[in-house]
């Protein structure tokens, strides 16, 4: 019998299930993409119903699965987005919808718990920053970050808090859905910044729950991405469709999963993701931190290896507001001339539709400059009031300017975060490129020229997070190790920068780099 893997990437709009065969290498069979809502609420809250991602696991388990022998699975794993916040009883029943890495309803919490007091070090009260700095390597400097969304569910929700069982983030829910069994994964815990990160430690910090109110009986054990957290219940098994007793590996958030799905294994090796969020990424073999550039590194999928992350909050997602409230008549007219069923070649063809249209435009989009800030922004500056705008609008500017202007100025952001995470780790000639973006070639394009960087496309980089989550189902059940990774993935695509564009991209980047600067006061007059 041949042996498949069944993973999930569970994203911020859609989930996606994959089957992959494994033999020496790891093949992608089939996939299929479920939609799901997002909740977007005046008071800063994003939420999601757990009950939508269980929904869309099985309505994609089902589709793939389709004439195929469910005995074939081997293994199963999650990747999943990260930092969000749900409680859930003793028996595992969600008791709150998902407060996603979205949610900035902790504001008044990171206040009172990491801005309050004297000294400060960049607005942060200096006693605890230290504290959080020498024993996690990072702190929740956010207002986004679970521990903020723990603390604001006790003060507004005290019922539901006393209730509280533990907390999970997104995977580990599933985890616990498919396996009963209560877990965290090693990059999950890294994100709360109560987890000791030191080497000779790894384990829930109780000092560090002192500091900041948090009951540790909420905190659930901690294990690797390759470990087996169980297997599928008979409930959970007859609701997905596969046999009792399937192994849950760990699997990890998608910063992990999607760095091991990018093949960045080498020290200091950089990839950047373009998906609903974006980020640019060092692999890196110690604890880093940059709190001037909200920069800091989290435990990954491999043993002893560290991710170095700027994150941006919204990326891909800047493109999917331009596909729905800018170029919705455009799309319109494209969709009379097609009937598309599969959702996924739908949002393929209609973006590569986009990418067309920018690609007739020069480089520089006419003078326009987005600013792809659409919720708010993580690094290299804080700022849940910050917005996106375009620049520098003129009578000749056309809609197609405006389009090209998103994704120059998402790229403009990637330069940004990729030149503060090189103040601690050296010049990196070329860049992986992974995730939904990664599939435009205009798009890469517009990366290499705007970073003067050698882009390099992974095959179906689309699937890296899931790719992530297949590898970790090979090397947990012993087909592979973490060595193998580099020869499993490999660039299928590569865009050299094009020194025509170089002047009008850097004298725009320049302007870029001073917006928010300028414009801070006005956002937080205007969403404050």
């Amino acid at each position: 019998m041949e042996t498949y893997i069944l993973v999930h990437d569970i994203g911020t709009t859609h989930s996606k299930t994959c089957l992959y065969r494994l033999d020496h290498n790891l093949e992608l069979v089939t996939s299929a993409l479920e939609e799901y809502p997002l909740y977007v609420m005046p008071n800063g809250g994003v939420e999601q119903n757990p009950d939508d991602w269980w929904g869309a696991i099985g309505r994609g388990t089902a589709a793939v699965m389709a004439g195929r022998d469910p005995n074939s699975i081997k293994g199963m794993a999650f990747c999943a987005q990260m930092q969000s916040f749900i409680p859930v009883d003793a028996s595992g029943k969600a008791l709150y919808r998902a407060m996603t890495y979205m949610d900035n309803r902790g504001i008044a919490q990171l206040q009172r718990g990491l801005q309050s007091g004297f000294p400060k070090i960049e607005g942060m009260n200096a006693v605890r920053l230290v504290q959080a700095l020498r024993i996690t390597g990072g702190a929740s400097a956010s207002a986004k970050d679970p521990v903020w969304k723990y603390l604001w569910l006790r003060d507004n929700e005290p019922a539901i808090f006393q209730a509280m069982h533990q907390w999970m983030d997104v995977k580990d829910y599933l985890v616990l859905r498919c396996t009963g069994q209560f877990t965290f994964g090693l990059d999950s815990a890294h994100s709360t910044f109560l987890f000791d990160t030191r080497p000779d430690q790894l384990k829930w910090h109780t000092g560090l729950c002192k500091t900041y109110g948090v009951n540790p009986d909420h905190l659930p054990p901690v294990i690797r991405a390759t470990d087996i957290a169980g297997t599928l219940t008979p409930q959970a098994a007859v609701e997905l469709g596969l046999p009792e007793g399937v192994p849950i590996f760990g699997g990890g958030g998608d910063l992990s999963m999607i760095t091991l799905g990018s093949g960045s294994m080498a020290s200091n090796s950089v990839h950047v993701y373009i998906g609903t969020s974006g980020w640019v990424v060092a692999t890196v073999d110690k604890r880093m931190t940059d709190i001037n550039g909200m920069v800091a590194s989290i435990l990954g999928a491999v043993p002893g290896r560290y991710n170095y992350i700027s994150e941006q909050e919204t990326s891909g997602r800047c493109l999917q507001w331009v596909r729905d409230h800018l170029a919705m008549d455009e799309i319109g007219m494209y969709l009379e001339q097609r009937t598309v069923v599969d959702k996924e070649a739908e949002f393929r063809s209609l973006y590569d539709y986009l990418s067309q249209v920018v690609a007739e435009v020069e480089p520089g989009a006419g003078g326009v400059i987005f600013t792809p800030w659409l919720h708010g922004n993580r690094s290299p500056f804080e700022d849940p009031y910050a917005r996106g705008m375009f620049l520098n609008i003129s009578l000749a500017t056309r809609k197609r300017d405006l389009i090209r202007a998103v994704l120059e100025g998402d790229a403009y952001h990637k330069r940004w975060m990729l030149e503060t995470i090189e103040r601690r780790v050296p010049y990196a000639e070329k860049l992986r490129l992974v995730g939904g973006g990664a599939r435009s070639d205009t798009w890469s394009q517009i990366l290499a020229d705007v970073t003067g960087r050698t882009i390099e496309v992974t095959e179906h980089p689309e699937n890296a997070g899931a790719n992530g989550a297949a590898l970790v189902c090979a090397i947990g059940l012993g087909h592979i190790g973490f060595e193998d990774v580099s020869r499993v993935v490999r660039a299928a695509k590569t865009f050299a920068p094009r020194p025509a564009v170089k002047a009008i991209y850097d004298k725009q980047y320049a302007v870029f780099r001073k917006i928010h600067r300028q414009a801070k006061s006005l956002f937080k007059a205007l969403n404050g």
